[in-house]
């Protein structure tokens, strides 16, 4: 039967449940797979370049909203788009359906259930998330970006296989990489925050380096994913100091740029964590706060409690706060070597290969 080697992947909204899909089908394709995406009709859009033979669009929505009114229409958009997925999921009989979270993944999975068809769902994050805690109960296995995820009841910790978070071939590659270490010569600093940016990293990192003596400065070069509302004001601090710099508000080789850092200051999504630990390099790791799981907290405690990074709460992050930070690590370039070698020890590199094969084993292929 020619649909029986098709697998159904659902992922949409950010980067970070996109990436591993991707990742995840190179990694099928290479099994002999044939692989479909069912996203959002939002996320559609930029999906086109998604390493899929068909992209299927249906409706979801975040139930989050505070008024009554907001939330029935976000639940009549999830049910309308379970619906719509059920009835494609009957059209294209995939052999099951890899939900990689965020309300996107809410529908095709559902859809899949009252379908018959089996289900995975992967969660990234060291914290499972509200669109896979309401949809674990119903999945007929859970794999695990950490070893430990938090906020599972033991029926779900059951169905649980830790597998890692698949990264893209881009961050393998990059992870080729070397570190090599500073020594006397210049650090390569990398600051970014997330796909959007942060302006926290522009309001924070420029001060910071401003309040370094005029040596440890000389010792930097910085690359700054900086907003475009934000770019002048970077840039203009570090052309004030006599620093190297590169600022601009995306990069498209973000993977190469973290193999050539020496220390890198981001947020912790998990795809950052996981990048951060295939490629192997230091980090300086701020969670996003007002998340109601914090997942991104969990996430950074990892790589901590590895000796790979410094976990700073945004609260707590300060100019003077990073400037101590970054002047200890100046005047100990050993210790970030440290760091690299602990964050490469904890990585997964074939966390793409292990879901893939995770996928096949539950689909029965």
């Amino acid at each position: 039967m020619a649909t029986a080697k098709l697998i159904m992947l659902a992922a949409g909204g950010t980067g970070g449940h996109l990436f591993p899909a991707e990742a995840l089908s190179h990694a099928l394709h290479a099994k002999g797979m044939r692989v479909v995406l069912m996203t959002d009709t939002r996320a559609a859009e930029y999906a086109g370049r998604f390493p899929a033979e068909a992209v299927h669009a249906v409706p979801a929505a975040t139930p989050s909203g505070r008024s009554p009114l907001q939330q029935a229409k976000a639940l009549f958009a999830v049910a309308k788009g379970t619906f719509a997925a059920r009835r494609i999921i009957g059209q294209v009989k995939p052999a099951i359906v890899v939900g990689f979270g965020g309300y996107p993944t809410v529908p095709p999975v559902l859809g899949a259930s009252l379908a018959g068809v089996r289900t995975l769902i992967h969660e990234q994050n060291a914290v499972i998330g509200r669109a896979n805690r309401f949809l674990a109960g119903r999945a007929d296995v859970i794999a695990t970006g950490f070893a430990k995820v938090g906020g599972l009841t033991p029926a779900q910790q059951a169905k649980c296989r830790h597998v890692g978070n698949p990264v893209r071939p881009a961050v393998i590659a990059a992870a080729e990489q070397v570190y090599e270490p500073p020594g006397e010569g210049k650090i390569k600093l990398l600051v970014f925050g997330g796909s959007q940016g942060a302006r926290i990293m522009a309001d924070i990192v420029p001060p910071a380096i401003q309040l370094l003596t005029e040596a440890e400065r000389a010792r930097l070069s910085i690359v700054q994913q900086a907003r475009v509302e934000d770019d002048e004001r970077v840039r203009g601090i570090y052309e004030k100091l006599g620093i190297r710099a590169t600022v601009a508000p995306f990069f498209k080789d973000l993977p190469a740029q973290m193999a050539a850092a020496h220390l890198i200051i981001a947020r912790s999504g998990a795809s950052t964590v996981a990048e951060l630990s295939v490629i192997g390099r230091p980090g300086i790791l701020v969670p996003l706060p007002g998340s109601l799981d914090q997942d991104q907290a969990a996430n950074a405690a990892f790589l901590e409690g590895a000796g790979a990074a410094i976990r700073i709460l945004q609260p707590e992050l300060t100019p003077r706060r990073l400037a101590s930070e970054l002047s200890r690590l100046i005047a100990e370039p050993e210790h970030l070597t440290t760091m690299a070698a602990n964050a490469k020890s904890a990585g997964i590199p074939d966390a793409a290969d292990r879901l893939a094969d995770l996928v096949i084993a539950t689909a029965h292929l």
